[in-house]
This record gives structure tokens, sequence and C-alpha cells, in this order.
């Protein structure tokens, strides 16, 4: 059907272009003067001959020659020119007639006369009806002439006959006087110059009506041979050019109607003297000359504006088909788009919470596909209108109305089945979820049974019916039949649900076996009549009815009588079968403890894989929600120029996290389900891994600052509203901070309740590593905050505590004031303890809000470890010590918050001393070992240079074989004391690298004479 649209559209506009062209041909084919007034307007002026518009008797054309003295000096070309212009304006019909010739020449002589007749016969270009000559007026001539006529009329042998006239009246007689001009006697009103502009426009429009059919011919020639682009811009390109090309014609062409009009007005239009006397044939001819010119420029019009009416409906049916075809590319590529993503929906999740997402995720596509689908229905129901309107491709826009409407339908219905497997799956894991609740909710309840009221019949009884009455909503909330759940969600099930529903059943089927047999052991308590404990001993009465009073009746029981043996051995028996019984009873509530201490195990094991699943679902969900759409070409309008490529500021190292428990320790985790009490080993083998939480902490400030910037910003609240979430992102970007916390909560109750078994000791240093890890991330979150150090902190070696403290100054060199005022007004210091180095900084506030508050340190010294010394105790106040520098040149005191603080510290400076002091006894052994096998024979204690070498490394191998208690030698203690008498002691311990360690003072160290060991004994 398209294609024979397409050609009888052809036709109509091949028959179209073919009437313009007809048009167009009629108008520049016609006989047009050889000449125009505008090319010999000059010689017109002259005026020696011209048409005034006179015609004879039969209706032959007059052409006057009026007095003109110069005439044998007009050149012939000219004259030439003039006749034949004037023999070309009558019609065709006035001129095969015959022009009549008025030569008036009464003011002439003979001579110039029959000069002017031989030249006019000779060169007169058109047919001669008549030729009339006024001759001159004067006797001498008038008689000359008629005797000349009469000698030379062989001369003047014309093909018309030439009558000579001796006056007007003569002329009136031939030629009426209202088709003669005044001058000849007259009537007819001529003006030479108004002709001549009459002229002269009549013949401009002529041209102009050519111009304009010529222009109109080449313009539907390149309409005609136009052909049809295949893209919308091309086509549209087309149409404009086309359209504004038309335009162009149509203005030209209403100029060109506009001029005509007027010069038709002018025409029809002749002065108020020449109304009266009528208008003559001339004038009627220009008239209907305009008149003819205009009705073809009408025609004319008309069929142009015809062929561009169906030139302009093809391009126009052109365009629309080309954006029809460029959306239903688009629209296609689109529907391949989803429908290649919706079939990568084949996840069915693997816990309520999953599928919930999942849910969310499949409306939050359909919703964002949805655009996609609307616009291919709405492009087939505009294809259905071109059809409906007659266009002319009906055949190639049917087919993709077709395949539009198969793709939607095809991708609403994909939707609808995964839609109905999530929904399936939704009602599996609820199922699934509310056997679990059950479960837990059971073995809460056996656990929270305490055994020893079990131990009454009373107790046995309300906990069995407790036990029962919970039994009975197990039809509501377990499994029932689980090949039932196969038939019903075989459609969804995979081999991970398919386990995991396994798991689920034998997990009811473990804790109903766990209530049958308490059920078991309760009836038994209930059903036991529980008889009184007998005292072993036996009673008094049974001692006097004794055959063998005496002391001696007890040796042996061959002594006893039988009565008395029976007596005695019936009570030890019935206490030695309660005692039994008693022990069967602790076994079973041992038992029962170990199983209550499991189901404990299991509650935190669950606890544990539950909220890790959901932190990575939430992670993942901040990842794809937010950090994914970031990079979102179709969200680049809403986000804030402070948020271009700040993502990884925002977010740190999110996906890191992210991938490392989605990939390794949540599955890690998942294989311990079965042994939560090994669950120790997973934290312990991962524990490196969990350092990019420090990196994650340390990159928090820099992200709370951005989003407190930024948080107002369209592009937040946009992905919140399609992640349907009620909190802001900035609780989300909180989640690892409060994992990392949260950990060592739930590694301390599975610690808790498994004490006494295997993976005790794993779960201990767990969780020691875990804390290790908070204090470090906690340490490090403090550590960039420090201003003002020019050295590089690694260098410092490992931070091992800090803390703010209050610090008294003491040096030895200093000013007695300076001294005096430290000793009463302490500094306020943050300390860094490192490996090291201990740097002493000044805590500064900021102002702000979150992290913006936290506090800056700016770096106020440092002392290096090698040359450091503590004094563990100061008079007076438990919770001082001093770190004294460089042999007491250099004092600090030292006050923390608290005592704890304090010992803290004091053990963490120590172990760092320690530390050099075991490496120093190294190098010192080392370089000992050497000298010793370079001096072969030994050299007097007076002369010999190494002599303190030696005692050095004696000593030093001395204080290794003495118990070391306090990790440093035992300096001299403080003089000032002892020589104001005011007894005390203070123990200073300082581990030089190099030297020997200075003696302990008699007085300070009680156990101590001369070189001694190093020994704890703190003042």
């Amino acid at each position: 059907m398209s294609l024979s649209l397409v050609s009888l559209l052809s036709q109509d506009i091949s028959a179209l272009w073919l009437l313009l062209k007809t048009q167009a041909d009629e108008i520049m084919h016609q006989d047009l003067v050889p000449l125009c007034a505008a090319d010999i307007q000059e010689q017109l002026r002259k005026r020696f001959a011209y048409l005034s518009g006179g015609r004879g008797q039969d209706g032959s054309p007059v052409i006057t020659f009026p007095d003109y003295p110069t005439f044998s000096e007009v050149p012939d070309k000219e004259f030439q020119n003039v006749m034949t212009y004037l023999t070309s304006i009558p019609s065709l019909q006035d001129a095969g007639i015959g022009f009549i010739l008025v030569i008036d020449r009464r003011q002439d002589k003979w001579t110039s006369v029959k000069a002017s007749v031989l030249r006019i016969a000779a060169s007169f270009p058109a047919n001669l009806q008549l030729v009339l000559v006024l001759r001159p007026t004067g006797f001498f001539q008038r008689t000359l002439s008629d005797i000349a006529f009469r000698f030379h009329r062989d001369d003047f042998k014309m093909k018309v006959p030439v009558i000579m006239l001796s006056s007007v009246p003569e002329l009136h007689s031939y030629i009426d006087k209202s088709q003669l001009t005044e001058d000849l006697g007259g009537t007819l009103d001529y003006c030479h110059s108004r002709w001549l502009c009459h002229r002269t426009a009549i013949e401009s429009f002529a041209l102009m009506v050519k111009q304009t059919a010529q222009m109109l011919q080449s313009f539907g020639t390149e309409l005609a041979e136009t052909e049809l682009p295949n893209d919308v811009p091309s086509t549209s390109l087309v149409l404009s050019a086309h359209t504004e090309k038309k335009d162009k014609a149509k203005e030209d062409l209403r100029l060109v109607l506009q001029e005509g009009q007027g010069i038709l007005e002018s025409l029809q239009d002749p002065p108020a003297e020449s109304t009266a006397q009528g208008v003559n044939q001339d004038q009627l001819d220009s008239q209907a000359t305009v008149q003819r010119l205009l009705a073809q420029l009408h025609e004319t019009e008309a069929a142009f504006d015809e062929f561009w009416a169906k030139h302009q409906q093809k391009l126009q049916q052109c365009l629309r088909l080309r954006h029809f075809e460029q959306g239903f590319r688009e629209v296609k590529t689109a529907l391949d788009t989803v429908s290649q993503k919706i079939a990568t929906f084949t996840d069915v999740g693997n816990s309520l919470a999953h599928v919930e997402h999942l849910l969310k995720d499949l409306a939050s596509f359909e919703e964002k596909s949805s655009v996609a689908v609307e616009r291919a229905r709405a492009l087939a129901l505009e294809g259905e209108g071109l059809i409906d309107n007659k266009h002319y491709a009906v055949d190639s826009i049917r087919p993709k109305c077709e395949e539009l409407r198969h793709l939607c339908d095809q991708f609403s219905s994909e939707v609808s089945r995964r839609r109905g497997l999530l929904s399936k799956a939704l009602e599996l894991h609820n199922l699934l979820e509310t056997s679990m609740k059950w479960c837990d909710e059971g073995i809460y309840l056996l656990a929270s049974q305490p055994v020893d009221k079990c131990q009454s019949q009373d107790g046995a009884e309300a906990a069995l019916q407790e036990i029962e009455k919970f039994l009975e909503t197990g039809a509501e909330h377990k499994i029932q039949e689980l090949s039932e759940i196969y038939k019903e969600y075989e459609s969804i099930l995979n081999p991970h649900l398919m386990e995991h529903v396994q798991k689920v059943f034998q997990k009811q089927e473990s804790m109903q076996e766990m209530f049958h047999r308490r059920q078991a052991s309760l009836k038994k308590l209930a059903a036991k009549q529980m008889r009184p404990v007998q005292p072993v001993a036996p009673r008094p009465e049974v001692l006097t009815k004794s055959s063998c009073p005496s002391p001696g009746g007890w040796r042996g029981p061959e002594n006893s009588g039988s009565e008395g043996s029976t007596l005695r051995r019936g009570p030890y028996r019935r206490a030695k079968s309660e005692a039994s019984e008693s022990r069967q009873g602790r076994g079973s509530s041992m038992g029962d403890e170990e199983e209550n201490l499991a189901i404990l195990r299991r509650h935190v094991m669950n606890e544990l894989l539950d909220t890790e699943r959901a932190y990575v679902e939430e992670l993942l969900c901040v990842l794809e929600g937010y950090a994914a759409e970031m990079d979102n070409p179709l969200m680049a309008h809403l986000i804030s120029t402070g948020l271009h490529s700040k993502k990884g500021v925002l977010f740190g190292n999110m996906e890191e996290i992210y991938h490392f428990h989605n990939r390794i320790f949540l599955r890690e985790l998942e294989n311990c389900i079965d042994c939560p009490e090994l669950v120790g080993r997973c934290f312990l083998e991962r524990m490196e891994d969990f350092q990019i939480y420090e990196k994650y902490c340390q990159n928090k400030p820099r992200s709370e600052s951005l989003w407190r910037q930024c948080s107002d910003c369209p592009f937040f609240q946009e992905c919140q509203r399609k992640l349907d979430h009620k909190l802001s992102l900035d609780s989300y970007l909180l989640k690892p901070v409060q994992r990392i916390t949260k950990y060592q909560l739930l590694l301390k109750e599975m610690l808790k309740y498994s004490r006494n078994c295997e993976g005790a000791e794993d779960l201990q240093e767990a969780l020691s590593s875990i804390l290790g890890i908070l204090k470090a991330v906690n340490d490090s979150m403090h550590l960039i905050a420090i201003t003002g150090y020019d050295g590089n902190l690694g260098d410092l070696g490992k931070l091992l505590m800090q803390g703010s403290f209050s610090v008294w100054t003491d040096h030895k060199k200093g000013h007695t004031k300076v001294k005096e005022l430290a000793r009463f007004k302490p500094m306020q210091r943050h300390l860094f303890l490192h490996e090291k180095a201990v740097l002493f900084c000044k805590k500064r506030e900021e102002s702000g809000e979150g992290y913006e508050k936290a506090p800056s340190y700016s770096y106020k010294q440092s002392l290096n470890m090698a040359a450091v010394g503590i004094t563990e105790n100061v008079k007076g106040d438990a919770k001082k010590f001093e770190i004294w520098y460089n042999s007491r040149e250099e004092v600090y005191i030292i006050q923390a918050p608290t005592p704890e603080i304090k010992a803290a510290w004091v053990s963490e400076i120590r172990k760092v001393l320690t530390s050099q002091l075991q490496a120093c006894r190294e190098a010192s052994q080392h370089r000992a070992l050497e000298h010793s096998h370079s001096l072969p024979l030994p050299t007097p204690a007076s002369t010999s240079p190494s002599r303190g070498n030696t005692r050095n490394v004696k000593n030093l191998e001395e204080r290794k074989t003495a118990p070391l208690n306090l990790e440093g030698y035992v300096s001299a203690s403080l003089s000032k004391p002892h020589e104001k008498g005011k007894g005390g002691c203070s123990c200073e311990h300082r581990f030089p690298p190099t030297r020997q360690a200075p003696r302990s003072h008699p007085h300070c160290c009680p156990r101590g004479r001369g070189r001694q060991a190093p020994s704890l004994s703190p003042s």
C-alpha cells in the first residue's frame, strides 16, 4: 500500500511539475520585442518618429514622422532601431494590415522631402499600406514639389501609394481627426514622454515576469530532483532550506505582481484631459499585455503553490518517518538494554532482607525502565497515527509498531514473572524466618527453664506445661513436610536455597528432638516421688541396742549381731542410693547446662551472621544507590559542584570493605555455623584484613566535613527517595565504624558461653586483637591530628599509647624562679608514646560540629626513648610519675587522670625500656666476647685500659642471671631528700644504651649494696 501511495504522490508531483513547467515555458517563449525602449531610450527621445496610437479606417496603425529639421542627420542605425521598435509594438493582427505613414514636411524643403521619403521607403521594416506626405506650404516650395514629383515619380515607385497632401484637411479625408494628434489637426491625446515611460515600465515588467518564470522553473526542477534524506538532521535541513527558498520565491513573485498591478493601474487611470477623448488602441493593447502577464503570473503562482504543497507534504512525511525511525532505534536499544538487564535478575535472595531488597531493586528498575516502555508505547501510537494519515511508508511503519508492542509486552511479562518468583521467594523466606524464630524461641524457652526448680514435681510439671503449650504453636510456625516445600517452591529453589531450607528443617528437627528429650526428663521428674535423704550416721537408739557396747565392739563386723548389722547397713544403703540418684541428677543438670550453653552459642552465632548479612546488604545498597549514581550521566545535573571528583573523599574505601566482607569474611563465618565456638579462628586469620578499617576511620573526618557542606544537594535526596531509605546517607556512612565496634561485643558474648570449649583460647585472642585494632584506630585518629611536627611520625615506631596529662617541668639549667613557678603551675599536654620517642603536644579544641569539633594537637617537643628514665612514684600523689631526660637535666612530672591510667603508662614505658636493655645486653656481650678473643693474656687492673669493659661484661652477665623485676638499672637516688633528711625513696629506672649502670644508693634500696641486679622496689 505504501508503494502505491508513493507512486501516486510521485505522479501528482510530476503532473504538477509539468503544469508549472508549461506555465513557465509559455511565459518564456512569448514573442518579445527584439529591442526594448530602455535600450534605445535616447533615440526615441529625439521624436523624429512616434507611434501615437491612432488607427486608419481599416485599423492600420499610424506612424507619424513630425517635422524634424535634422532628420537627415539621424544616423541610419538609430533610424533603423526606431523603425524596428515602433513596428514591433502593435499586435500581429494590426501589423499584418499594414502601417500608415504620415510624414509632416510642411516647414521643410522639397529636397528634404524627397530624401526623407526615399530613406523611409528604403529602410521601413514592416508592411506599408499608405504613405501620406504633407508637402511644404511655401509657394515656391509647393510649386517646386509639384513639378519635381511629376518628373521624379518613378523615383517614388513603392509597393504602396505615396500621396502628396497640400494641407491638413486633405489628411483628414484619409485619417479621422480622432486618430491624429493635435499637431496634425486631430484630437488624439498623445504625450511622448508619458508614452516612453509606459513602454519602459511594461517592458521591464515583462522582463521581470520572464525572470520569475525562469526562477520558478529552476526551483521546481531542484525540488523535483531532490532525493529524500535518510536521517532526521538531513531531512530537517532540506525541508528548512526548501522552505526558505520557497519563501524567497514567493516574495519575489509578490514583488513582480505588485509591480505589474501598479503599471496596470497607471495605464487604466489616464490624465483627466484625455479621459473625455477616450483611450487609444495602443493604450488598450498595453493594458491587455499587462493583464495577460499578470494572469500568467497568477496561474504560475497557483501551480507552484500546489506543487509546493505536495512537495512539502512529502518532506514533512519523510521527516516524521525519520523521527519515527530514529525514535524506534533509540527505544529498541533501550528496550534491549532493559531486557538484558532483567535477564540478569536471577537471584532469588538468600534471606528475607535480601529478597525485600531485591524486590525494591526490581521495583526501582521497573520505575526507571517505565520511561523507555512508555516511550515505546507512545512511539507505537505515533506510528499508527502516521498510518491513519495515509503515510507513504506504511509498509515500513506497521512492522516497527508491532515489534515495539511485542517488546513492551515481553518486558512487562518478564517483570511480572520475576516479581512472582521474588514474591514466592519472599513467602518461602518468611516461612523459614518464622520457623527459625520459632526454633530460637523454643531454644530460649529451654535455656530459661532453671534446672534446680525442675527437680521438684511441681516445677517439672510447670516446665512440662510450658513446653507442651509452646509445641502447640508449631502447627502454624514450623515446616510441616519438606517434600511439600520442594514441590511448592520448585521454581525458585536453587542449591543454596535448598541447602538453607534443609538446614532450617534440620534445626527444627533438632529443636523438636531437644524438646522431646526434655519432655521425657520432665515426665520422669514429675512422676517420681521424692524421698527424704537419710543421715549416714546411725541414730542413737540403734547404738544402745548393739550387742557390744564397749569400744572394742566396733573393731569389726564379726563382733556385731545380725540385727545390729542390719540396722547399720540399712540407712547406709539408703543414703548411698540417694547419693547415687543425686549424682545422676547433677549429671543431668550439667548436661542440661551444657546444652543451654550450646543453644546460647548458636544464638550468638545466628546474631553474628544475621547482622553480618545485613551489614553487607547495607554496604551494597550505599555503593549502588549513591556511589555508582555519582557516575550516572542522567544524575549529573543534580550533583553540586562541590561534589565533583569527591567520591573517594565521601565514601573512603567502603568498596574495599564491602568486597572483603562479601567475598571472604561472610562466607568464612557461614562455615562456622555448626561450630560457633570456633569462630575466633575466622577473626584471627583475617586480622590483617581488618586493618582496612583504620584507613576508613582516618578518612571519616574529611567525609563528614564534605557531607555537611553538601548534605542538602538534590542528588542525595533523589537517591534516598529511590532507595526508600528513612535515614540519610551519613547514617549509612557510619555503619563501618559501628560494625568494627560491634564485633568485640559479640566475641565477648561468645566467649562467655564457651569457657570450657575447644576454641575458647582463639576467642580470647580474637577479642584481644579486635580490641587492639579498635585502640589502634582510635590512636591513629588522634595521631593524624598532630600539627607542627617536622619529621616523619612513621620513623618513631609504633604508637603505643596516647592521653592527656598535667605536666610540671624542672630543668637544672633553668632560672630559679622558673623552676619554682613550674612546680606550682602545670601545663596541659597530650602525650604520644612511640617505640622510639615520646611526644608532648598541646591539645586545641576546634569549633564546629561532628568531626570538625575533634581536637587537634600542636607539637611542642619530643624525648628520645634511648635517653629517657622514669621514676614510678612521686611522694604525695599516687597519680604522678616522673620522666627524666639526660641524667635528670630535664625532669617532667606527669600527673595522670587516674591511678589506673598511670599504672598502664608506667607499665608500657617499662616494656619499652626493657626491650632497650635487652638489646644493650646482647650488644655488650657481643663486644666483650670479641674483645676477649683478641686479648689472649689478662692485663693488670691498674694499667689495663679494658679493665672497665671486662668488669662491665661481668656485671652484665650477673644482671642477666639475676631476676629482672624492674626493666632498668637502679640509679642513684635523689640526693636532695637525703641531704635534707626527709627520708622516703624514689626508685629511678634508666637504660642507657652504651654505658654501665650507676650504683644504687645504699639508703634507697636496702637489698642493693654497690653494684647489684635490677630490682623492683618502688617507694
